[in-house]
This record gives structure tokens, sequence and C-alpha cells, in this order.
């Protein structure tokens, strides 16, 4: 049996923000791109996560690739807001 690549993904506006996603999990491509951008290959992102199918990894990982711009720039907004909020949360436990 043939798996068309585009039926592995899904993206819902209710399930992880409407992020694209591994279908029938809430693993997101942001995750696995993270994972990826950590130095994990695909096999060790499959076997952090072994209900995925190493092709669902690469499928993701293929969907990352191709608009790896964008994904990046959202990536590096996430992690400036968590920063952010560390930073403010780390302020306020300050008893100066």
């Amino acid at each position: 049996m043939t798996v068309a690549l585009d039926t592995m993904l899904a993206s819902i506006p209710d399930i992880c923000g409407g992020r694209i996603r591994i279908d029938g999990t809430r693993i997101t491509v942001h995750r696995i791109a993270t994972l990826y951008k950590q130095g994990q290959s695909a096999e060790e992102v499959a076997q952090t996560y072994p209900h995925l199918s190493l092709g669902q990894v690469y499928a993701a990982l293929a969907y990352y690739h191709a608009n790896r711009a964008e994904i990046d720039s959202e990536l590096a907004a996430t992690d400036a807001h968590y920063d952010e909020l560390r930073s403010e949360s780390v302020g306020q436990s300050d008893p100066s």
C-alpha cells in the first residue's frame, strides 16, 4: 500500500494551536524541527517518540526543510517570548 506524504501531516485550528503536526498525534513539525536542530537524526527522533514511524519523522522533516525560513522564524519568536517571560518572572521574585 502506498502512502502519500501529504496524508501524514495535518493542521486543525483547535489542535496544537493549528500548527502542522504528524496526523493522529500531537507532535508538531516545530517539535521535530527543534530536535533536528539540536542534532538529533531522524532515527533518534523516532526512538524518542516510538509511536512515530521513521516515515512520519521524515515527512515532518521534509515539511520543515520546504518551509525552513518560516518555521525557523516562528521558533525564534517562541524562544524570544519564553526568554521575555522568564526574565519577567525572575524580576518579580527579586526581593529588592
